[in-house]
């Protein structure tokens, strides 16, 4: 497979596979989209989706499709890795790309089966181990990992076990996140430049070419996928994308000696990571099975804020396009020196690392502001409406919004009748704020002052 020999690859190799993947992926996603309603894959509108109409799924297929061609033509057979400072004298490993791409096709397959008939939890995730260990039996496995402040890290037992692990996981969170017109696809797009950029700059020229190539295919089945879409990727593209991703992480920067190797993707990965890790732990925290889908993700709690699917996907973009940005200069940025005998920073270029630290966090700072004090805005007005039907809807809407600015909330209901005071301390509204928030996240909403 592939016309270039690694070494013989070049960031034009990878224009052109990224052109190529994006065009294809362009040009057959409206035939993905037919073969899905003559088979039955449709999304249907419902409460954990943001679909307002029955949508074709399977367009994974031609996102599988677009990246198979580009990768036979422009990737090498084999992907030659680097040398690793702990490891034997030459090349750290051999990565066969036909194996990388029999597991895409397996993946796909699982997700497109999923698409049309709801595959069990557990049948799913047989399928990702599966496609997780032909990538890893292909060569695709890490044995150590470089960390800053620690130095390498071996694990030659259970690399194996680790990189399935790892491959599983990044399928999984992008798949969560496929839940909004484009959010999946442009998140791959920028995270797929991203690690290509990264890869070239390791000397990985064949994980760089299929990053490139992975973005492209996100890209041109984002033509269709942007609001309102005309076809979903479903899980056949989702987990498509995410198995490819993970890949192009343990092949263009986990298995080589650079002391970002690990904290690069997981700052690119940042957003699907966090939207998925939070979702969980709400899960497990209510008792609920992790697995069981439900509208807690960023996106369903930034429509039901109203937020509408434009902006909702703007902002997260943004919010990735900015960590991506973030992994970048922590590879590019000269902030720090390694001289023989002594380690010093760069005052300048530490500065420029630190303002684009403190917008990383005030970016997720902010959207957690959003996100809770206006999830508890919604759950006031809701509050208002029932224990007072008589009042104005302006007149609630204006006492909710003094409410929040003043941090002073009346108590309503039973409990406000027999109180007949307001609560002015900061610690009531911190706790009339978490009982909303508990409230609406358990889905246990009792009435106003009741039981």
């Amino acid at each position: 497979m592939g016309c270039h020999a690694s070494a013989q690859m070049t960031h034009l190799d990878a224009v052109f596979a990224f052109l190529v993947a994006m065009a294809l992926a362009a040009l057959l996603t409206p035939g993905a989209g037919r073969l899905a309603v003559r088979v039955g894959a449709i999304a249907k509108p419902s409460e954990r989706g943001l679909a307002e109409r029955a949508t074709p799924l399977l367009g994974g297929v031609a996102i599988l499709i677009a990246v198979v061609v580009a990768s036979a033509i422009w990737m090498p057979g084999k992907i030659t890795l680097p040398h690793t400072p702990h490891g034997p004298r030459g090349p750290s490993g051999i990565v066969h790309t036909w194996a990388l791409m029999v597991g895409a096709a397996v993946i796909t397959l699982v997700g497109a089966l999923d698409d049309m008939f709801d595959l069990p939890a557990w049948g799913k995730l047989v399928g990702q181990i599966a496609a997780a260990v032909i990538a890893v039996e292909g060569g695709a496995v890490v044995t150590d990992v470089t960390l800053p402040f620690i130095g390498a890290l071996q694990f030659p037992n259970i690399g194996g076990f680790l990189t399935v692990l790892w491959l599983v996981g990044v399928m999984n969170v992008v798949n969560f996140s496929d839940g909004v017109d484009g959010l999946a696809a442009g998140l791959c797009a920028i995270d797929g430049i991203a690690f290509a950029i990264i890869a070239f700059d390791l000397h990985v020229a064949g994980a760089a070419i299929l990053a490139a190539l992975t973005a492209g295919a996100a890209l041109g089945f984002l033509f269709r996928n942007f609001y309102p879409a005309s076809v979903f990727m479903g899980d056949s593209g989702s987990n498509l994308l995410g198995y490819l991703l993970g890949v192009a992480a343990v092949v263009g920067s986990l298995k080589t000696p650079a002391v970002v190797a690990l904290v690069v993707p997981l700052v690119i990965l940042a957003v699907p990571f966090l939207d998925t890790g939070f979702v969980i732990a709400k899960r497990l925290k209510y008792r609920r099975k992790p697995w069981l889908a439900d509208a807690n993700h960023f996106h369903h709690r930034m429509a039901r804020i109203g937020f509408s699917q434009r902006k909702t996907v703007a902002y997260l973009l943004s919010w990735t396009l900015l960590l991506a940005g973030v992994a970048l200069a922590l590879r590019f940025v000269p902030y720090s020196v390694h001289a023989p005998h002594r380690h010093y920073y760069r005052a300048g270029w530490l500065a420029v690392m630190i303002l684009l630290g403190v917008l990383a966090i005030a970016a997720s700072a902010y959207l957690v502001y959003v996100l809770e004090i206006f999830r508890f805005r919604t759950r006031r007005i809701r509050e208002l409406r029932r224990a007072e039907p008589g009042t104005a809807e302006h007149e609630i809407v204006e006492r909710v919004t003094r409410d929040i600015e003043t941090g002073e909330f009346e108590v309503v209901g039973e409990e406000g009748e027999a109180a007949g005071r307001r609560a002015s301390s900061k610690g009531a509204a911190d706790r009339t704020a978490r009982k909303a928030v508990t409230d609406e996240e358990t889905g246990e909403i009792g009435t106003v002052g009741g039981a």
